[in-house]
């Protein structure tokens, strides 16, 4: 019996040894997103902020607006740099708030972790910033739920940021770099899924291709108004200082 046991202990470290000799840790490669904005929500939330006076009811906008807009984009990634863009769409998916951050998939935003850069080109309706800083500090705090994502098996995290927004995001160590949609990085691997539950809005992986990308094609952007997060925030601020209390939710969703 005891024999058994030795020779069953032995298989069992046998196979592992040989399934952790075959895990592939990807460094370099092209990840797809896609952005999901549910509408409906956003148009009722809206009609509850503006007291009814938004000339229509709920009812007439679900059926004048599909429930979600999606959008495309790319994170391009080798090594700790990082590039994430939007895919150039050639139809009208503009939506009911077309131009404004929560339905616009525009910035274009470069990070480099080993020497703690962060560069993204933001398009505000008619204006164009480019934000130099460093990445955001995220207070992540991991929890023990997974999820399947673009094949990829991804533990969740949750965070607040800039005071009241909620992330729950999803991560797999599996791509051992630091990184992740939009300004979203600071995880124990990339990050292929994020939700604002509170915004209606998500970003998640789609596909990810394991391939070698070169160092041309991850460049930071340069088009814009040179500033860094403190400043944008004081400009768009001086702009919405009008518009009451959504001012709040437009920069906060700007400063994604």
């Amino acid at each position: 019996m005891k024999t058994k046991f030795i020779l069953l202990a032995g298989l069992i470290f046998t196979v592992h040894h040989l399934f952790a000799q075959n895990v592939r840790f990807t460094n370099s490669g092209v990840i797809e997103f896609e952005k999901s904005i549910n509408q409906h929500a956003t148009i009722k939330k809206a009609i509850a902020r503006s007291g009814g006076m938004m000339g229509g009811s709920f009812d007439d906008f679900k059926k004048s607006v599909p429930q979600f807009k999606l959008l495309k984009s790319t994170l391009k990634f080798s090594g700790n740099k990082t590039l994430f863009a939007p895919v150039v769409e050639t139809d009208d998916n503009r939506g009911m708030f077309g131009g404004s951050p929560e339905s616009e998939q525009s910035n274009i935003t470069y990070t480099d972790l080993s020497t703690n850069t962060f560069i993204t080109e933001k398009k505000f309706f008619e204006e164009t910033f480019l934000v130099k800083d460093s990445p955001r500090k995220i207070n992540w705090k991991l929890t023990s739920e997974m999820r399947d994502i673009a094949g990829y098996e991804c533990r969740r995290a949750n965070a607040i940021i800039m005071d009241s927004v909620y992330v729950v995001a999803f991560y797999t160590d599996k791509i051992p770099v630091s990184g992740g949609p939009e300004s979203f990085t600071g995880l124990p691997g990339m990050i292929l899924g994020v939700a604002l539950p509170h915004d209606n809005i998500t970003w998640f992986a789609k596909t990810v291709t394991d391939k070698p990308v070169p160092v041309t094609e991850i460049k930071p952007p340069n088009k814009g108004k040179p500033m860094d997060n403190k400043s944008l925030l004081e400009t768009i601020s001086r702009v919405l200082n009008r518009w009451g209390s959504e001012a709040s939710r437009m920069i906060k969703l700007l400063l994604i």
